[in-house]
Formats: C-alpha cells, sequence, structure tokens
C-alpha cells in the first residue's frame, strides 16, 4: 500500500510510462495498429487473367490443404501462417504457374520434403508408425490396465477370519466414533 502521495505519483507514472511503451513495441511488431490506413485498390485485371486468378488460387487452395505445414505440424499449407508455410505456398504457386500437375507438384514437395509434408503419408514400413503407432499404443495400454487391475483383484482376496478375530473386529468397529457405543437405561 502506498504510504504518501509522492509514492502514489510516482506509481502513476511509472505505470504510465509502461503503458506507453507497451503501446510503442505493439506498434513496432503491428504497424497496422498505429494508424489506420485506407485501403489501397488493386488495378483491376481483365477478365480472363482475373478468371485464371481465380482458378490457380482454388487449384492452390485445394493442393495446400493436402500438405502438412513442417512448422506447425498439425495443421495444413493452407491453414497455416507460418513463414515457412508461407514459402511453402509459394514454391507449389510457382510449380503451378510452370505448368506441372498436382501429382508432379506432390512429388516434388515429397521428394524435397519427405512423405512427412503429406497430410496422409503413403503405407510404407517407414511410415508404419505414423498409422499403426496410435493403435497399438492403445493396445499397450488396454493390456497393462487390465494386468493391473486382474493384479489388483488377486491382492484382494476374500480371506476366513478366525472367530476370535471376527469377535475382534466386532469391537473394534462398535467402539468406533461412527458408531457410538449405545446407552443402556
Amino acid at each position: 500500500m502506498l504510504k504518501c502521495k509522492s509514492q502514489w505519483i510516482f506509481g502513476l507514472l511509472i505505470g504510465l510510462s509502461m503503458g506507453v511503451t507497451l503501446c510503442a513495441s505493439l506498434m513496432s511488431v503491428n504497424p497496422s495498429l498505429a494508424l489506420p490506413v485506407p485501403p489501397q485498390t488493386a488495378p483491376a485485371l481483365p477478365p480472363i487473367q482475373n478468371a485464371e486468378k481465380r482458378a490457380l488460387d482454388q487449384r492452390l487452395q485445394q493442393l495446400t490443404e493436402e500438405l502438412r505445414c513442417l512448422v506447425c505440424q498439425n495443421q495444413s499449407l493452407a491453414e497455416s501462417h507460418a513463414e515457412l508455410a508461407v514459402d511453402l505456398k509459394e514454391q507449389v504457386r510457382e510449380k503451378m504457374r510452370q505448368g506441372l500437375s498436382n501429382e508432379q507438384i506432390v512429388e516434388y514437395m515429397t521428394i524435397r520434403y519427405g512423405d512427412f509434408i503429406l497430410y496422409r503419408p503413403p503405407l510404407k514400413w517407414m511410415t508404419g508408425v505414423l498409422w499403426f503407432g496410435p493403435g497399438l499404443l492403445l493396445l499397450i495400454g488396454l493390456g497393462v490396465l487390465y494386468l493391473g487391475l486382474r493384479r489388483k483383484d488377486n491382492l484382494i482376496k476374500e480371506t476366513n477370519l478366525s472367530e476370535e478375530d471376527a469377535a475382534r473386529v466386532r469391537s473394534l468397529l462398535d467402539r468406533s466414533p461412527s458408531n457410538p457405543p449405545a446407552e443402556s437405561s
């Protein structure tokens, strides 16, 4: 708790300077936060080029949904905004402009980056772990659970008590706080 007015003012100044510094650093990271800039319109393309561009973009979107982002690993190239994903999308777009088919582009990317770049890798001996690993781990886990429960069941077998031990247990239970002894009148 601040004890005097000068400490309160000092704390306020520190807080304000930290806020200004934070705002300035955010603006340097993302300049769009600084000032609103009116949108710039791109020159209109002739209808034929516009249709070709739309077809290329649609094909690019479809193909990059089948390729995995090497940085994010759980996103497709189409979903990812990582720097490497943007570069890979540009490579795919360039290969499309060169006239390569989707299969040729996928083959090029697979040769360059391995089967890991494919969202659905082919079934090979090297990718067997990707396909069968989760099921195998599930079976191992269920087996361990079954054995553990079976062992616990074997440890908790009912044992027969002698008359002396049974009488002792009853006397202890009768004296427990949850079962107070009955008062005799």
